[in-house]
């Protein structure tokens, strides 16, 4: 043993005799001990940070620099931020031959990357957008049809028209509307309507989910609904190239969507046409809850499971084909051929399900695995994984605020954390037949069931946050359902799609119609057991950082040191849990407030328009209660002038609905809001529409006898998703009706893995 190990082995209390350490030794000691700690901390940065383990930490860089874009509260100068990134790499090369400064500066340099790209990715997506309810005649391109469950919704380009203007701003080039159910044209369809239309919806509370940003990258400038009919006209010019390519994959898609409705009917054929062509808007509300509620929801939006069974069951089947052929498998590598036409079908599955997002995300990180076959590369490992997040997050910076982003992620980085582990659960050489196959079955359910285990916790944090809510008995659905999926469902699908054109496929689509029988079950089953509905009331971005922070320590690192991440995550929870709670609650509009009364319950009061702000409310809330129940309303006394609520302690809150309702209110209430103009001497605190107008959706938590009040955005918010308030048209928010079924559900967050 070298010298240095044999002071630190006699460094630690342990190696002194029991009863004689003198008392001054007792300094020294500790010195030695905590020499011997750092050295061992030196050690393990020194491992987890070596020459070829920082890849993985620059897409991560990068991503924390299009987050802090994103907190900005204006909009920030491209070109300041490309300035920053030209001085950062400088200096990174400058530095490159010292050992500390060099990763630090590569960090920032790829931090400041990051910010660059979502700042030029913001500025080329520069378009109109709606200031104020409007109703206007539109012509334009159906760009995008969407079935939904009572109606169908459209995304209309809208040519540009000279001298037209909305409030004296252009008008949008992309609207989304909402239409009755089977009136949508086809899309490719150049078309003439009338509409009701409101700006893009903002966040409906403080830390809520912001859809107008959303929106803004897809060039969307607002959202409504049609008054009418739409009539098909002659266009102004011929449709460009890629509108003529997206009608022609819609009217596949529709040609399948058909043929797969046909033959299985119900939720079984809106599922099974899910899966194929991706157009998931007519399954039933009963089972898309249960989906949710079980975690079989990743099933119904196409992403990285659906890319790699179909992937696979093609590799599989075409390279064991090739095998049998003996002249084929000597000559020619099949594995790579098999790779190869895996990935030709992936690629067609991308352009069939309507390249969402989601689809996209999972198809550049499983083309990375095929190729790394077709070159002889490692094919899952966190260089892969790192690579998918550069040309993700490079493509679309905007997705890493998204949950689907963050939640595929997360959990692809725990898999392969996990399957980067030594092998486990392996038979021994001279095992009998029968043993290796009670060893291989054993191992595949394991190893299923670890990878929902790990893939469910990985994503807790992210469900959390951004649905409120968990699945405690995910594992189980997971377990029971997916076998059948993988091995059953989806080998159906490939086998229906390529049946089609010979007039065979209805036996295929009803096999796979039987399978999501099962899979319908098991979600219905696992939704209705105790406690299977797990909420948790809204928490900050704090939190999910924390969390976030906790699960890469977890995974990137292979030191003790990892360790680290489970406290994160354990102080996570406990921040998370310690969220205050709300007392008021008041909405964009200022149409609608819920109120927390002595129940410890929210109770909602609204002037008009949909339910929309409501459940989201009471989800953020950890209530389970849907908005429209009886109870929600319970302590709410509501006439033509208003509505009127208490809160725990009885002071009252006032939604005025009418000017004479003002004096009254303003007099003996402790908050009034209104979505008019309150009036200046108003004795109570007013949450009028010139504050809204500046701060949009507001919460108050009670504080003695005082309120802190909360906004949704901070004095002086201008970003081009959300433009400063312009004062010079308020008026014309009064009265203006909501679209009834334009508002973006749970499920549009393109929830996958």
């Amino acid at each position: 043993m070298s010298e240095s190990k044999k002071e630190r082995a006699t460094s630690w209390p342990l190696g002194a005799a029991a009863g004689r350490r003198p008392a001054r030794a007792v300094p020294g000691l500790w010195s030695h001990s905590l020499r011997g700690f750092g050295d061992a901390l030196a050690a393990w940065a020194e491992a987890d940070f070596a020459p070829g383990r920082l890849l993985p930490w620059l897409p991560l860089a990068f991503g924390a620099g299009i987050a802090v874009y994103f907190a900005a509260d204006h909009e920030p100068s491209p070109w300041a931020a490309v300035g920053l990134t030209v001085v950062a790499a400088a200096l990174t090369i400058t530095v490159r031959a010292r050992p500390a400064a060099f990763p630090i500066m590569l960090g920032l340099a790829a931090a400041s990357a990051g910010f660059t790209v979502a700042s030029l990715r913001a500025a080329a997506a520069a378009h109109p957008v709606l200031s104020r309810p409007a109703y206007l005649g539109l012509r334009g391109w159906i760009e995008v049809r969407e079935e939904r469950e009572r109606s169908d919704r459209i995304v209309v380009h809208i040519p540009s028209v000279a001298g037209v203007t909305v409030s004296g701003r252009p008008l949008p080039e992309r609207v989304r509307v909402a239409v009755r159910k089977g009136m949508a044209p086809p899309v490719g369809s150049f078309v003439a309507f009338h509409a009701r239309l409101t700006p893009p919806i903002e966040p409906l509370r403080p830390g809520g989910y912001d859809f107008a940003r959303d929106l803004y990258f897809q060039k969307i400038g607002a959202s409504g609904f049609v008054m009418g009919h739409i009539t098909p006209q002659a266009p102004p010019s011929p449709p460009r190239i890629s509108l003529r390519i997206a009608a022609a994959l819609a009217g596949m898609r529709d040609a399948i969507d058909q043929r797969i409705r046909t033959a299985v009917a119900g939720d079984e054929g809106s599922i099974a046409s899910a899966l194929i062509t991706g157009k998931r808007d007519a399954i039933s509300k009963p089972v898309n809850d249960a989906m949710y509620v079980s975690s079989l929801a990743h099933v119904l939006s196409i992403s990285g499971y659906h890319m790699a069974v179909v992937a696979g069951v093609v590799f599989f089947f075409l390279r064991a084909g090739l095998a049998l052929v003996p002249t084929l498998a000597s000559r020619y590598p099949i594995k790579k051929l098999a790779a190869a036409v895996a990935l030709a079908v992936a690629s067609f599955y991308l352009l069939l399900s309507g390249a969402e997002v989601a689809t996209q995300r999972s198809f550049v990180m499983l083309a990375l695995v095929l190729v790394g076959v077709m070159l002889d590369r490692p094919a899952l490992t966190f260089r892969t994984l790192a690579v998918a997040a550069f040309a993700v997050m490079l493509l679309s910076p905007e997705s890493i605020v998204q949950p689907s982003f963050q939640m595929s992620f997360a959990a692809t980085l725990a898999l392969v954390a996990v399957y980067q582990q030594p092998q486990w659960l392996r038979p021994n050489a001279d095992s009998s037949l029968g043993m290796r196959a009670a060893f291989w079955g054993g191992r595949e359910l394991a190893a299923l069931a670890l990878a929902s285990l790990v893939a469910g916790l990985a994503t807790t944090p992210y469900a959390a946050y951004h649905f409120h809510r968990l699945a405690p008995y995910g594992v189980l659905a997971n377990l029971l359902a997916m076998p059948i999926v993988s091995f059953w469902v989806m080998p159906a699908g490939i086998l229906g799609v390529v049946a089609l054109p010979f007039g065979f496929d209805g036996i295929f689509w009803r096999l796979m119609g039987q399978g999501i029988v099962w899979m319908d079950a098991v979600a219905l089953w696992v939704a209705g057991l105790p406690g299977a509905v797990g909420r948790i009331a809204a928490f900050g971005v704090g939190p999910l950082l924390l969390g976030t922070a906790g699960l890469i320590l977890i995974c990137l690192l292979r030191s003790p040191l990892r360790w680290s991440g489970l406290a994160a995550a354990a102080a996570a929870s406990l921040w998370a849990l310690a969220a205050p709670l709300p007392d008021v609650l008041v909405a964009p509009d200022g149409r609608s407030i819920a109120v927390r009364g002595a129940s410890g319950l929210l109770s909602v009061a609204k002037g008009g328009g949909t339910d929309f702000a409501a459940n989201d409310w009471l989800a953020a809330d950890g209530d389970g209660r849907p908005a429209d129940d009886p109870s929600v309303r319970k302590d709410v006394a509501c006439d033509s002038a208003g509505c009127i609520a208490r809160l725990a302690d009885g002071r009252r809150i006032a939604l005025s609905l009418s000017p004479q309702a003002f004096e009254e209110d303003c007099r003996g209430d402790a908050v009034v809001v209104t979505p008019r103009q309150g009036p200046h001497d108003c004795a109570a605190l007013l949450i009028d529409r010139d504050r809204q107008r500046r701060t949009g959706a507001v919460a108050l938590i009670r504080r003695g006898k005082d309120f802190e009040l909360i906004p949704a955005r901070s004095r002086g918010y201008d970003r081009p998703w959300a433009p400063v308030a312009d004062t010079t048209d308020a008026g014309a928010q009064i009265d203006a009706p909501q679209p009834s079924d334009a508002t973006p559900r749970p499920q549009d967050l393109q929830v996958g893995d």
